[in-house]
């Protein structure tokens, strides 16, 4: 069994100390999106096209089901960061999983 190391052991530290500064968080995904809704005499049939939007649209799981909602420009100015937020938390959540198994290999076969 192997037991994390000084050099394990700072950058561990190093990860949670990232983790402390943490913010708000949303979790799900932001998607910016336009359309074209095709209509004769629309500016977004023009030469050159002019789609529809940007909207912005958050998605995340709810118990166990797809919910899809649309955020306005106010909305997205305030939540826009939560959602940056959120993605670099999985990703320090990410590197401390990495770290640990890591150690945890170094004293086990099969782990």
């Amino acid at each position: 069994m192997a037991r994390p190391d000084a050099n394990d052991r700072s950058a561990q530290q190093a990860i949670a100390a990232r983790l402390a500064e943490a913010g708000f968080a949303l979790p799900g995904s932001l998607i910016e999106y336009s359309h074209l809704c095709r209509k004769p005499n629309c500016r977004c049939m023009a030469d050159p096209p002019r789609p529809h939007g940007p909207y912005h649209q958050w998605t995340r799981k709810l118990g166990g089901k797809t919910v899809t909602r649309r955020l306005s420009p106010d909305q997205i100015e305030i939540y826009g960061p939560w959602f940056l937020e959120a993605q670099r938390l999985r990703g320090l959540l990410g590197e401390l999983e990495a770290l640990s198994l890591e150690v945890a290999e170094r004293g086990a076969d099969g782990l």
